[in-house]
């Protein structure tokens, strides 16, 4: 299965956010599962990566990123992805059509995102 993976679960357990990172981190581990494909943009790694070199600043959150990318594949964001986000009516928050748009090109079977 291919699984997406958006910025707010990412977010979740590199700044360890209760009660959230519990789950989220279940959720990235997943990654060490061959039934399981984990992906997510470059998008969500440049989200993640603001969060957290706030609160751990940035040669902590440069660390954390490097760990992340040795278990998870990233989808692309391109022309096609942004025209479909924009052009598509339903999508209200562009960046979720972003991540939307990106995750269907990369023939992912699930979204998870904490919101």
């Amino acid at each position: 299965m291919r699984v997406f993976i958006d910025a707010n679960v990412i977010i979740s357990v590199f700044n360890r956010e209760y009660p959230l990172y519990i789950y989220s981190a279940r959720i990235l581990s997943l990654g060490s599962n061959d039934r399981f494909e984990l992906f997510t943009s470059p998008l969500c790694l440049a989200i993640a990566f603001y969060f957290s070199s706030k609160k751990s600043g940035e040669k902590m959150a440069k660390n954390k990123m490097q760990s992340l990318l040795e278990n998870i594949s990233l989808t692309t964001i391109d022309d096609s992805v942004a025209k479909h986000a924009a052009g598509d009516p339903r999508i209200i928050d562009f960046e979720d059509g972003l991540e939307y748009y990106s995750a269907i090109k990369k023939s992912c079977n699930i979204i998870i995102t904490e919101d």
